[in-house]
């Protein structure tokens, strides 16, 4: 990815893999800086300041002095590309985390615009959730601690059995968008919620419990 490719649009919508492909892009240059790095330790341990000359003022013998310089001059490039990057990767997460604070807010009000359109008789929750892991899948969608699961894509009040059945349409949708309804403080949310692996456990990272009828 050219520096030209990340900042061309800057309206462009940023997804999670778009900030992952720049993550790689920088271990990538920090693995090259690295590696420059290396290449002067095997030359005496020059560094980047280190003489060139000898006391003589002679170009050094026990050197490559064209292995050196070209060993500092990709360092200064590699940096120059690294700090690019870095500014690149935090301006992705912004819009990231901008795009998702704005989806919620359209969420919850689209939730409030049909509360008011609703019957006062509301669904009957079969399950509730008692813990929501920070970063997590259910975390990012929205689900909040407190919530009363009505519906959890094809499980509702009349089917949901066990809380095997919410585990089961889990596993089913990995890596698909998956319809929640809940009850949150007497009015019913929408969300959408993507199970996939995180850096934590399970597909979702929260805890649901079931709720007697």
């Amino acid at each position: 990815m050219s520096e030209a490719a990340g900042t061309s649009d800057q309206s462009a919508i940023v997804t999670v893999e778009d900030v992952q492909l720049l993550v790689k892009k920088k271990d990538e240059l920090e693995a090259q800086i690295k590696a420059c790095y290396d290449v002067l330790d095997d030359q005496k341990s020059v560094g980047l300041t280190g003489t060139l000359v000898d006391n003589a003022g002679y170009p050094r013998a026990d050197i490559d002095i064209y292995q050196v310089r070209t060993a500092r001059h990709d360092i200064a490039c590699l940096q120059n590309d690294h700090k690019a990057i870095m500014v690149q990767i935090e301006e992705a997460l912004h819009k990231l985390h901008a795009r998702e604070k704005e989806k919620r807010a359209q969420d919850e009000a689209e939730a409030q615009a049909e509360s008011h359109n609703q019957s006062d008789t509301l669904p009957h929750p079969f399950a509730k959730v008692d813990a929501v892991t920070p970063g997590s899948p259910a975390n990012i969608s929205g689900l909040q601690v407190g919530d009363e699961i009505v519906e959890f894509g094809s499980v509702n009040e009349h089917n949901f059995q066990t809380l095997q059945n919410i585990a089961t349409v889990v596993q089913h949708c990995e890596g698909k968008p998956l319809s929640l309804t809940v009850l949150r403080e007497g009015k019913k949310v929408h969300l959408g919620l993507t199970p996939q692996r995180w850096s934590g456990k399970g597909l979702m990272g929260c805890n649901i419990i079931p709720l007697k009828k």
